[in-house]
């Protein structure tokens, strides 16, 4: 078995300030998510896409980190457990002048019930 340090690069810094994948799409999201090996940016699992779980399904890349102001946290997909990390390259989130939900522009009025209804 790989240790979780095998899936943790700290010196990558993140792909961009929103998710990767919402913004190829002109889609939004809610929380967002930085994979600890590539610096993939994507967005959570409580979002429209998920990416941040598609990425770490796809890639192997199988360690998260919170991407959202004042989180430190990561999540280890191959334990499903949440442990302490190492810091990583910065920045360590999006903008605090980003909205979240996110980007602003794109988010629809009634993002809660589009959340709500894919539960």
């Amino acid at each position: 078995m790989s240790d979780v340090s095998d899936f943790i690069r700290a010196d990558v810094p993140p792909s961009g300030p929103g998710c990767l994948d919402c913004e190829a799409i002109g889609s939004w999201w809610l929380h967002l998510r930085r994979c600890a090996y590539c610096g993939h940016i994507g967005c959570c699992d409580d979002s429209l896409h998920k990416h941040a779980t598609k990425h770490a399904h796809t890639s192997g890349h199988r360690v998260i980190q919170s991407f959202e102001p004042g989180e430190d946290w990561f999540w280890d997909f191959g334990t499903e457990t949440a442990f302490d990390g190492p810091v990583l390259a910065p920045p360590h989130s999006h903008p605090r002048s980003q909205t979240t939900p996110g980007p602003a522009e794109r988010v629809p009025a009634d993002w809660q019930e589009q959340l709500a209804g894919d539960a």
